[in-house]
């Protein structure tokens, strides 16, 4: 947009069944035929491409129903069918703000977005402030939705969608795994920090891709820090003694995940240690220890992908969950969760 070029958002907005890919998927196809994201592949894909196309043409939204029964899942190849709705609004210039917000502020907030004779976009921040067209119903009926998870549609078809960022991930130590979970992690949609007192370690030259590396000492860096449920913490520092203070500064916030490397011997050790120090059992059942997915990983490249598919199983579980519910994977003793 900012390159004045012409393009189309596809989002999914409602499924019923089995999809390739979940409410909220994105896809942008621009004027000349590039795509970014996905909303499933298939000709499912390939339809909303070439209705793309119009859409950018005619300047108006449109809603694209699909039915993937089992014979027409069987023809195009795809494993699973279900029913599919797809909003797909050409970008316009008039809502060039609400995506520049999105994009560098990340407010929270909900998106409305009306279809039909009259197409309007709007943002709605949580302080109340609008951004795009006018709202085409009355604040207060918005505000109720502050908060929400999934894509609602209301009565009169006017589409809510809250504002969802991809989680952080943080990690404490730039060695050689790291390097490789960095890489992994960044592909499926995780946004990386790489922090490690070693400027040598913690550099671009060695994480070029990822959101931020810090290169300070760790004690500096937790102090001004603060984690909360779409954070992912995984600790691979150079030694125990950096694994139970990150550790323990991190235990006394609250991410979404905790993982600490290291032998079932040397977890037992930090925690044992940590317990001296008040620290509590139930403290230390939040962390995933030893870390990653049991898949008997040895290399770097197969311990970053243990790590890596343990932090999607997390995020896909809490999804799944939209709920504080406790994990179904606790289990009683330490050290912690295997």
């Amino acid at each position: 947009m900012r390159q004045n070029q012409k393009g189309a958002l596809a989002t999914l907005v409602k499924r019923k069944g089995a999809a390739p890919r979940e409410v909220g998927a994105k896809m942008v196809i621009t004027g000349d035929g590039r795509i970014y994201g996905s909303i499933g592949g298939g000709c499912m894909e390939a339809d909303v491409y070439e209705e793309a196309r119009r859409v950018i043409a005619s300047g108006s939204p449109k809603m694209l129903h699909f039915r993937l029964d089992g014979k027409a899942v069987e023809e195009d190849g795809m494993l699973c069918g279900g029913n599919i709705d797809i909003l797909l609004e050409p970008l316009l210039d008039r809502h060039r703000e609400i995506y520049e917000r999105i994009g560098t502020i990340r407010p929270k907030g909900v998106v409305v977005t009306k279809i039909g004779e009259e197409y309007s976009k709007t943002l709605i921040e949580t302080s109340g402030r609008a951004y795009g067209d006018p709202l085409p119903l009355a604040l207060e009926k918005i505000m109720p939705f502050f908060g929400t998870t999934d894509i609602l549609f209301l009565e009169d078809g006017t589409i809510v969608e809250p504002i969802v960022f991809p989680p952080n991930l943080y990690l404490f130590g730039a060695g050689h795994i790291s390097v490789f979970i960095a890489k992994v992690a960044k592909m499926v949609d995780f946004e990386v920090t790489v922090i490690d007192d070693r400027e040598e370690f913690a550099s671009r030259e060695r994480f070029p891709d990822v959101a931020s590396v810090i290169a300070r000492s760790y004690k500096d860096v937790l102090r001004e820090m603060e984690f909360s449920e779409n954070d992912y913490v995984v600790i691979v520092t150079r030694g125990h003694k950096h694994d139970a203070f990150v550790l323990e500064k991190v235990l006394a916030t609250n991410p979404k995940y905790i993982g600490m490397i290291g032998s079932r011997r040397k977890v037992k050790a930090i925690f044992d240690y940590l317990l001296k120090k008040g620290l509590s059992e139930e403290e230390l059942r939040k962390v995933y220890a030893p870390i990653g997915l049991e898949i008997g990983a040895d290399t770097p490249q197969e311990i970053a992908v243990s790590i890596v598919a343990q932090l999607i199983k997390v995020r896909s579980e809490t999804k799944r969950r939209r709920s504080s519910s406790p994990d179904p994977s606790f289990r009683e003793g330490l050290p912690g969760r295997g």
